[in-house]
């Protein structure tokens, strides 16, 4: 099943309606993009699923250890200031932020754009989709974000203010001053 994206101008969903749909619909995953449509995108396959949550534990553990902010993994939802509703396969933000969230703010979708996320393409996943999901997160807020492309052995840095970089078949990638200290381990991942 490949990536669909439905259009609901005529029968727009409040905030609580996606998140029930999201709740009632475990086995699918979903994202609005800013203009309100709906974006199903089917489960991972295994080769993604294990590399995806490679990925969430080396930057869960490292979050562990610095305990400077919260990690989340691929099933969290944020909601963007541009409206959209993404969900990261792994995402970041300091704990200031987490600690100013009402309970009620934090068991839903987190209101607020990740500062640090990491977006690992998929063999049904087009590269122009996630590079403009990219561009999204640097817009509403994120401070730097990784796209893993394993089909092309490249990544490409999204960092505020500054032209994409691309770096062909790195095997590590530094947190920069966004996560002091971070290294992600890519080997596991090609």
């Amino acid at each position: 099943m490949n990536i669909i994206e439905v259009n609901l101008d005529s029968f727009p969903i409040t905030d609580e309606q996606f998140y029930d749909l999201c709740q009632d619909n475990r086995d699918l995953r979903f994202e609005r993009n800013a203009k309100g449509d709906l974006v199903i995108m089917p489960p991972t396959g295994g080769e993604t699923g294990n590399r995806n949550i490679e990925i969430a534990y080396q930057v869960q553990n490292w979050s562990r250890s610095n305990k400077s902010g919260i990690a989340f993994d691929s099933s969290t939802g944020f909601k963007l200031p541009n409206s959209a509703d993404r969900s990261p396969d792994a995402a970041w933000i300091p704990l200031e932020k987490w600690q100013n969230l009402t309970e009620k703010e934090r068991q839903r979708f987190v209101p607020l754009c990740p500062d640090f996320v990491i977006e690992l393409r998929s063999k049904t996943d087009s590269l122009k989709s996630l590079q403009d999901k990219m561009k999204e997160y640097i817009e509403n807020g994120t401070r730097l974000g990784w796209l893993i492309n394993r089909q092309d052995r490249q990544v490409e840095i999204y960092r505020q203010g500054k032209e994409v970089e691309i770096l062909d078949y790195p095997q590590t990638l530094s947190g920069e001053n966004v996560l002091l200290g971070f290294v992600l381990d890519l080997q596991l991942i090609w």
